[in-house]
């Protein structure tokens, strides 16, 4: 039991805003691919005692004393983390998946290099070079789209891309792309073009007359020395934004990034049932050293602590056998979610899903993902507008929605409940009978809400 009795005799205007909120998500159901629910545990954990710590530095460096027990507590969450996800080094304390990828940014890059990541259209994230955000403001941003027949990664062109533009970092992720990615392809072609780099290099210098060979104090320097450090200088990094993947990737449900990017970033609340925070990870001793730099002075001042424990109750939670079969689950209905929307003809991008999420089409039903999201939450559920690949409509309009099938998972629904979902949005789109349906449409969310409660009692 989730107890907030104490909040009501101090300030009952609060208390009745977040009981009010608690019915909100206990009568709704969420869709929406960035939330999820989680564990009491890691809820009361955020509430805990520590924080009210102040804790700038890292366990064992730290800027203020008293944080014997706040040491132990974030190297735990270090420790579980590393093993989790099978690295030799994490970065914990980063309040936002956005934050994390700053961080990085800021750790690898110089004002006005060349960054490459994913359109927002084609599914990509705002942090990945979006030009209203720090990525595309700081940096020259270049933004690979999906192909325009399958809309999936094009791994041949993509490898023209980065071999003709050469970005000092180059991004994988995405926040709405329904298909596994192939992290081990992207290296090898960022290997190629990073070889390619060297190779010129090199071979400027064995073809120049120039005493290159020597240093200032008349040193001798081999070519292959040379042409090392200055690649070095130009070279494309691998980033990768495991954020909407990570509990596919704790599980083996998905290709781990971790042995072929050089620093990942992830958020832990959305597959991974964790608290809103950020993880960087690496098996780069010189990368997490340029990382932790960069998280603290850099761009952050003190952790939150009481955030960084829910984290380690979420990494102790994901290392259980019991998660893997939650996130089975949580594809599993991905899936049939995306075999009965295809079934009331809905046109599921990529004509399926390998991973939580779905993004839709609308055109072919004659309405706008903004329209679509404003019916689905008047009959109880919460989905989210989506831009799809070369969309016309605006960013506030959309032809599409996003569905994403891991907080109604926790909740404990299953295939038949998708198959419901599935037809009720499907009315939602008939304009035309909309209105006389929604309540009966509402009564049917209503009655899967009581049938899986988000938590046993609230007080």
């Amino acid at each position: 039991m989730i107890d907030f009795s104490r909040i009501e005799q101090t300030d009952k205007e609060v208390y009745d805003l977040i009981i009010e909120e608690y019915n909100r998500q206990q009568n709704e159901l969420e869709l929406i691919a960035s939330e999820n629910r989680q564990s009491e545990s890691v809820l009361l954990a955020q509430a805990s005692y520590h924080s009210l710590k102040y804790a700038e530095g890292y366990p064992s460096k730290r800027y203020y004393g008293g944080c014997e027990v706040i040491d132990k507590t974030e190297q735990l969450a270090i420790d579980r983390c590393c093993k989790l996800f099978n690295c030799n080094y994490a970065n914990v304390q980063p309040h936002s998946g956005a934050q994390a990828n700053m961080a990085v940014q800021f750790a690898i890059l110089e004002p006005g290099d060349t960054i490459m990541g994913m359109s927002l259209n084609s599914g990509g994230h705002l942090t990945h070079g979006a030009k209203p955000t720090f990525s595309g403001k700081n940096y020259k941003s270049i933004q690979y789209e999906v192909n325009s027949e399958t809309y999936e990664i094009d791994y041949n062109e993509l490898e023209e891309w980065i071999s003709l533009y050469k970005p000092r970092l180059f991004i994988a992720g995405a926040s709405a792309y329904p298909r596994e990615i192939n992290f081990k392809k992207i290296r090898e072609i960022i290997d190629k073009v990073n070889n390619e780099t060297y190779n010129g290099i090199y071979n400027y210098y064995v073809n120049s007359d120039a005493d290159c060979y020597e240093d200032e104090s008349g040193n001798k320097i081999s070519f292959t020395e040379i042409a090392k450090k200055d690649t070095d200088k130009v070279k494309t990094y691998f980033m990768v934004d495991m954020a909407h993947i990570a509990g596919l990737v704790a599980t083996g449900l998905h290709q781990s990034p971790i042995p072929y990017a050089d620093v990942v970033t992830s958020t832990t609340h959305k597959t991974l049932r964790g608290p809103r925070g950020g993880v960087i990870l690496t098996n780069s001793e010189e990368m997490i050293k340029k990382v932790n730099k960069a998280v603290f002075p850099g761009i952050q001042g003190g952790p939150l602590e009481n955030i960084i424990a829910a984290k380690a109750v979420c990494f102790g939670e994901a290392l259980k056998p019991e998660f893997k079969e939650y996130m089975q689950k949580v594809v599993n209905n991905c899936k049939a979610l995306a075999n009965s929307l295809m079934n009331y003809k809905f046109n599921a991008l990529t004509g399926g899903t390998d991973n939580h999420l779905i993004l839709l089409d609308l055109r072919n039903k004659g309405i706008t993902g903004k329209e679509l999201e404003q019916r689905l939450e008047e009959v109880g559920i919460v989905v989210n507008k989506n831009a799809v690949p070369f969309d016309i409509e605006n960013k506030a309009t959309t032809s599409g929605i996003r569905l994403g099938t891991a907080a109604i998972t926790s909740r404990g629904l299953g295939s038949e409940e998708m198959r419901i979902i599935a037809s009720i949005i499907d009315e939602c789109c008939h304009s035309d009978t909309f209105e006389e349906m929604k309540e009966k449409l509402r009564e049917t969310v209503q009655q899967i809400c009581n049938k899986f409660p988000l938590y046993k009692e609230v007080n």
